[in-house]
């Protein structure tokens, strides 16, 4: 079981092994923008990773690839719907405020 906190919000949720940023985020903040449900094809789920990334699972090749898409994001970007929790230390995320 792992905390993430949710910048700028400063919400916290608990989030198991093998449960994605995206559902957990879905958890504390339901209006989060996710258009492809999770497929890695629109970038909308676009976060800072800022703590815990041993914490998360390798990026994708699908998200790898989107990533390489979106303008302006560095090596702590990761899609949320593909960033899956392991469950060994909390994590820090931020979304960026469009």
């Amino acid at each position: 079981m792992s905390v993430i906190t949710i910048l700028p919000s400063g919400k916290t949720v608990e989030a198991g092994e093998g449960m994605t940023i995206l559902a957990a985020i879905l958890q504390a903040e339901p209006d989060f923008t996710h258009k492809c449900e999770g497929s890695a094809k629109c970038g909308s789920c676009h976060i800072f990773l800022l703590e815990g990334r041993k914490g998360v699972s390798k990026t994708t090749r699908d998200e790898n690839a989107k990533l390489d898409d979106l303008v302006g994001v560095g090596s702590k970007s990761r899609l949320a719907c593909q960033a899956t929790v392991l469950g060994t230390e909390d994590i820090k995320i931020e979304i960026p405020v469009l």
